[in-house]
């Protein structure tokens, strides 16, 4: 199914793509798992999309966060104050929700880099869709350190530091499915590269620990792949990382 940004990549799993962001909802009769929440004037689209496959908003049993960044949160303490949504990440992430301190891109990078080929567009986007508003989470609770999580879908995290020090993929074991985040993408309105890749340097905290994630992801058992950034790939999650690894040099 594809409707209004909407992919079902499983019998209760669906990427959206959002503006240049993606989230996943992963269903459980009237209940779900949300990952991520796009920019914070996604929040309409984030509750469209949920309505399209059957979930109220208080049937939100969970945001799961990959990493704090605005336009990966965008909605997540729209849904913790209004609905009580407990909104989860990697323990190493939980200061960066609070907005102890921001490992987000800074303006004097992008204009740096403005040169390059969607750098200036995407920037453009990115400041109209909230991407340098002030976005926190009040209460970020740390996931549990092993095993899967007791939400729809018992996601299982895997810590894949780099693109900031708390990122985190999630793995749907049952279904042959990664969540990537953005430590492994498909695409960027900055990056002109095809297929599975790490985002441009700019982007990333410490490049070489993104680089070094993507070991993380080599081990699991998946033959999908639902990335931050790009459209949904099928593909065996090994030969998706070398192919990053290759483009990365």
């Amino acid at each position: 199914m594809c409707n209004d940004g909407i992919v079902q990549v499983d019998s209760n799993v669906y990427l959206v793509a959002g503006s240049n962001t993606n989230w996943v909802m992963v269903k459980d009769g009237d209940t779900a798992t949300l990952v991520d929440t796009g920019y914070p004037r996604d929040r309409d689209r984030v509750l469209r999309s949920l309505a399209a496959v059957g979930i109220a908003p208080d049937g939100v049993a969970a945001v799961l966060v990959t990493h704090a960044h605005n336009d990966h949160i965008g909605s997540a303490e729209y849904l913790r104050r209004r609905h009580g949504t407990p909104v989860l990440m990697h323990p190493a992430e939980v200061p960066h929700a609070r907005r102890d301190f921001l490992h987000q891109v800074s303006a004097g990078q992008v204009l740096a880099n403005g040169w390059r080929p969607g750098v200036l567009p995407w920037a453009l986007h990115a400041f109209r869709s909230g991407g340098t508003a002030h976005v926190q989470v009040g209460e970020p609770l740390p996931l549990p350190e092993h095993g899967r999580i007791d939400v729809p879908g018992h996601p299982v995290p895997v810590f894949t530091p780099g693109h900031t020090d708390g990122h985190c993929a999630y793995h749907l074991p049952d279904a042959g499915i990664l969540i990537t985040g953005d430590a492994l993408v498909t695409g960027h309105p900055t990056s002109r590269r095809q297929g599975p890749q790490l985002l441009p340097t700019m982007f990333h905290h410490d490049r070489d620990r993104a680089h070094g994630s993507l070991a993380a992801l080599g081990r699991l058992d998946a033959d999908v792949l639902l990335p931050g950034h790009g459209p949904v790939l099928d593909s065996p999650v090994e030969r998706a990382v070398q192919h990053a690894r290759e483009l990365a040099g």
